[in-house]
């Protein structure tokens, strides 16, 4: 079954890609969900023609966001929270936090692009988290975790 994605979904692609699922996942899933389409014809046909005005945009996005993949290639990012005893965290340390230590920074990431390598993150430290900005721009780096 082709469908065509409305939205990026994890491990299967990005806004606008024409994918092969099996049927189950497509009508049970994408499709209620309103992650994805039917790829009938006409929906192809339509695709093709947004795909076309989309093209020229799509360069001036890809610049943005390797410049924003360089930009967090330098960056090194502190978390404060609180700690116990034993360097342990009270809670955990997830991307909203992260997303808005990289504000403070003056880097603005969307933290639902945002992925911690070794989630969940309960002791202080040093750790990574990859930043999904575009189709073809992956940015990787680091922050670190210290108490109060």
């Amino acid at each position: 079954m082709e469908v065509i994605l409305k939205k990026n979904v994890d491990n299967l692609g990005y806004t606008n890609d024409v994918v092969t699922v099996k049927p189950g996942y497509g009508r049970n899933f994408l499709i209620p969900q309103g992650y994805a389409v039917l790829a009938t014809a006409s929906a192809k046909k339509a695709h093709e023609e947004i795909m076309k005005q989309k093209s020229h945009k799509d360069s001036k996005i890809l610049a943005e966001a390797q410049e924003l993949g360089t930009k967090l290639e330098g960056t090194s990012v502190k978390i404060v929270t609180k700690v116990g005893e034993k360097g342990k965290i009270f809670g955990s340390v997830n991307t909203l936090q992260l997303s808005e230590a990289l504000k403070a920074e003056g880097i603005d990431v969307d933290r639902k692009s945002l992925k911690i390598k070794d989630e969940p993150i309960r002791e202080v430290g040093t750790y990574e988290a990859t930043a999904n900005l575009h189709k073809d721009v992956k940015s990787t780096f680091s922050f670190e975790v210290v108490g109060e």
